[in-house]
């Protein structure tokens, strides 16, 4: 059999790996459309503070060493279309720019997703970057040691966008956060959370223009100076986009069937609308445990997920990929905080009824010094109707995030908060309380739904 794997990220590597398992005698094809494998960009913050100091270590895989297990990897390598009817594909060879047809007999593409670049006047100006791939890395990395920037704007406040705020201001850079939203990290946290890490951004010397629309940018010579919202002026060296993404589809747009947000469509067992072709990865859906519904939620975890039962299901469809909870986590400077499922702020996109509960405790028992402890906020959603755990946040100057990953399993295995309530968790008063704060936000539930 000859399975060729599209993308060599999270979802393709993972695709790879399964098939050395589990299709020992196969031919695998594995293509990546760049001049390097396997980079992985959630690993580019560590790479710009200098903790990662090598590059090309940021990444799953090299060429070498996938070749001495019996992949054939092609670089610089682009898939540019399908014939489904004949089982080939068109690829372009980047290097010599020819065009040559591969048969297959299983196809997997994660393609995955692109920047997605805000289409207003000057967005072609010089100096506007993007965190996403190698070859930005690298400009990224030269950017923060250049004496000519001092200004950083970053557009966009998730995740990516607090990534390079982060590691620009370590770089003593003046960084301003533009976002349309009103809050940093909406869509991950509720305001308990968000109203401090908005402080702790401002005290390392990064500014926040919240609720600004971006109009246009302004250059000089080619480069840009300003970034100009519906609301104020921004004096810019450096701009960097994180905006979101979006599909990397347009090539498949007459061969499989798409979403309409662009997405390939696809079953619970990864198959595409077109017979031996799979996808994974953040140019699809995964089934948001909560809901049991289709979401959209990019991540490396479910990419990974995706890859691996892809390949499950290459000649029989019989194992269903696991739903997710949407769990992360992220540092914000001294805090870190992790969340997972349903929030408040998000509450109203899903067609679930759902109920909070918020506390706040120390890391240990209050007679642990301040030295060697921390308060700890953590919010715990609910449905009300029948108690079943849908979500919840943490945060602390202590790493208390994998508490996150108990309330990712409990929403998957559809607990309630009466199972978390008293749930077995282990004490000892160099490491938690004697209730783990799980514990007392599910206890706080139970008495707000017997207060009903």
């Amino acid at each position: 059999m000859k399975v060729v794997v599209v993308g060599s990220s999270h979802g393709g590597f993972e695709a790879v790996q399964e098939l050395l398992q589990d299709y020992p005698q196969a031919e695998i094809q594995w293509y990546e459309k760049g001049d390097f494998l396997s980079f992985l960009s959630c690993g580019m913050q560590l790479y710009l503070e200098g903790v990662v100091k090598d590059v090309n270590s940021v990444s799953y895989a090299t060429k070498e060493d996938m070749e001495k297990k019996g992949v054939h990897v092609f670089i610089q390598q682009d898939v540019t279309a399908i014939n489904p009817t004949e089982h080939q594909v068109t690829v372009h060879n980047l290097a010599d720019d020819t065009t040559r047809t591969e048969g297959y007999d299983k196809l997997i593409i994660s393609t995955g997703a692109v920047p997605a670049q805000i289409p207003v006047a000057g967005n072609d100006l010089k100096n506007i970057y993007f965190m996403r791939g190698r070859d930005w890395a690298m400009k990224l990395k030269r950017a923060t040691v250049e004496p000519l920037i001092n200004k950083v704007v970053v557009i966009g406040s998730g995740y990516i966008g607090i990534e390079a705020a982060e590691a620009f201001a370590k770089a003593g850079k003046q960084v301003t956060i533009i976002d349309v939203l009103p809050r940093i990290l909406g869509t991950y946290l509720d305001s308990e959370f968000t109203d401090v890490l908005a402080q702790e951004l401002k005290q390392n010397n990064v500014d926040l223009a919240l609720g600004e629309n971006v109009k246009k940018f302004v250059g000089d010579n080619g480069k840009v100076q300003q970034v100009v919202t519906d609301k104020g002026t921004y004096a810019a060296d450096l701009v960097i986009e994180s905006v979101g993404v979006k599909p990397n589809t347009a090539w498949l747009a007459d061969t499989l069937e798409l979403n309409d947000d662009q997405t390939i469509k696809t079953d619970q067992y990864q198959r595409t609308s077109q017979p031996d072709i799979f996808a994974v990865g953040d140019a699809t859906y995964v089934t948001f445990a909560p809901t049991g519904q289709p979401a959209k939620i990019a991540l490396a975890t479910n990419s990974r997920r995706q890859g691996r039962y892809a390949v499950k299901n290459l000649e029989k469809a019989s194992q269903p990929t696991p739903a997710v909870s949407g769990s992360s986590a992220l540092s914000v400077f001294r805090y870190h905080f992790a969340s997972t499922g349903i929030k408040d702020a998000t509450a109203k996109n899903y067609p679930v009824q759902s109920a909070s509960v918020y506390v706040e405790d120390s890391y240990r028992p209050p007679f642990v010094p301040d030295t060697h402890n921390a308060k700890v906020q953590f919010k715990l959603t609910y449905n009300p109707e029948n108690g079943q755990i849908l979500g919840a946040q943490i945060m602390s100057t202590a790493d208390v995030t994998a508490n996150i990953n108990t309330i990712s399993l409990a929403i998957q295995q559809h607990l309630t908060v009466a199972d978390l309530a008293y749930t077995d968790f282990f004490f000892q008063p160099g490491f938690d309380r004697p209730w783990n704060i799980m514990n007392v936000a599910a206890q706080k539930a139970q008495r707000q739904l017997q207060a009903k």
